[in-house]
């Protein structure tokens, strides 16, 4: 979307498209994970699921996310407009939140979460392809970190307002979990809002390619980068599970949302900077160096047994994932094709997610089966071989250059 592109400010200034949809993010995950660190608690022991079930539930809730990335990226490419999907998407999310607190079964958790997830899906690929639409290619690391960090700075009000919930509600027993889910849906609608008052949009008449099973249109960097994520993903489950391995270590349930949080606040102060870092150095090299933390990470939590690890474990994940999310997204912009960025965001986003959905069960399965050490030690491993493949196969992108089709 060449015309998008040049909404890009010059210097290193960030778009007001950036901007504004920092803000939706922030609000949006201020809501979502007002709910998120509480509900594997909520469903383990007010609901009564079982730990593989849980996995279950996220793997199912995030692998059609991601599917329906890949779709709805291919949309907005084709059409050439992203602000209508985005509406969408972050408005089916934010509708479905009073319902967390209406469940009073496991199943209807996971038909809630799985609309939720549905939302996320619709809008990601869109957004992101317009993030990278109307940024430079020189700070397009900066832009994507910026986002993760105001994205993440939500994730850290809203655990933050649920801890506060959670401690003013303390004498109501387990209702206290509902209002806690039925007042996220405040900050939803703020959100959408914000989308459809402050979001602008420039039209566009390219049209792309849909690469389809042989990815055509999409070099040999592009496709080793998938291959890269998938080995990882497979080994990256449900961060549910990392609360569950919080809770066992005795961690209490008022503090799970603090725990969240701390991850939170140290995810949104390296993003930025690791994004910027990125840009100087290369995105390769700082996701090597994020692979090596997660494996190094996970294998602290199989060897766990006091609450102070719990504490400083989730810290470092803050750190990794504050040097990988937005990294990749920007490595995605730098792989694909001008008239291609939806479809590419969809494609990579849809083999993530697919990844995501058998890692969780798969990890759920081990944690029943032989327990919680044996499956960080998987997502450790697959970390490990994900770093060497990267290491290996993958070339940094050159810069301002299209990538050619094999």
């Amino acid at each position: 979307m060449e015309n998008g592109r040049r909404e890009a400010e010059s210097g290193k200034r960030l778009s007001r498209t950036v901007k504004v949809l920092g803000l939706v993010s922030l609000f949006t995950d201020a809501s979502t994970e007002m709910i998120y660190p509480l509900l594997p608690i909520f469903l383990s022991s007010v609901l009564g699921a079982g730990v593989a079930f849980i996995g279950v539930i996220e793997g199912i809730a995030e692998g059609t996310a991601s599917i329906l990335k890949g779709f709805s990226g291919y949309i907005s490419d084709r059409l050439g407009k992203r602000k209508a999907l985005i509406f969408a998407g972050y408005g089916l999310s934010t509708v479905t939140k009073p319902f967390f607190a209406a469940a009073t079964a496991a199943w209807q958790v996971l038909v809630v979460r799985f609309v939720d997830r549905v939302g996320k899906g619709i809008r990601t690929a869109p957004r992101d392809a317009m993030i990278a639409d109307t940024t430079g290619e020189d700070i397009r690391g900066k832009a994507f970190g910026f986002h993760r960090a105001m994205d993440t700075l939500g994730a850290v009000i809203g655990p933050g307002l649920a801890f506060l919930l959670m401690w003013l509600l303390r004498d109501q027993g387990n209702a206290r979990y509902r209002w806690v889910f039925l007042a996220a849906f405040v900050p939803g609608i703020i959100a959408v809002a914000l989308i459809v008052f402050a979001l602008r949009e420039k039209s566009s008449t390219a049209e792309a390619k849909f690469p389809g099973l042989k990815l055509s249109g999409f070099g040999r960097n592009f496709k080793m980068l998938l291959v890269v994520v998938i080995v990882f993903m497979l080994g990256n489950s449900s961060d549910a599970f990392l609360l569950l391995r919080a809770q066992k270590l005795g961690v209490s349930v008022v503090m799970i949302p603090l725990v969240w949080m701390v991850f939170n606040i140290v995810y949104s102060v390296v993003s930025m900077p690791g994004g910027m870092l990125s840009d100087r150095i290369g995105r390769k090299k700082v996701l090597l160096v994020g692979f090596v933390l997660y494996a190094l990470i996970y294998s602290g939590f199989a060897f766990a047994h006091r609450q102070v690890f719990v504490w400083l474990l989730m810290a470092a994940y803050g750190v990794f994932y504050g040097l990988t999310h937005g990294v990749l997204s920007a490595y995605v912009a730098d792989l694909s094709p001008p008239n291609m960025k939806g479809t590419a965001f969809g494609v990579f986003q849809t083999a993530d997610g697919v990844s995501r959905l058998l890692a969780s069960v798969i990890f759920g399965v081990i944690w029943q089966l032989i327990g919680p050490g044996a499956a960080f030690l998987f997502g450790a491993g697959m970390a490990a071989v994900a770093g060497f493949l990267m290491w290996i196969f993958c070339e940094e992108c050159a810069r301002g250059e299209a990538q050619e089709a094999n």
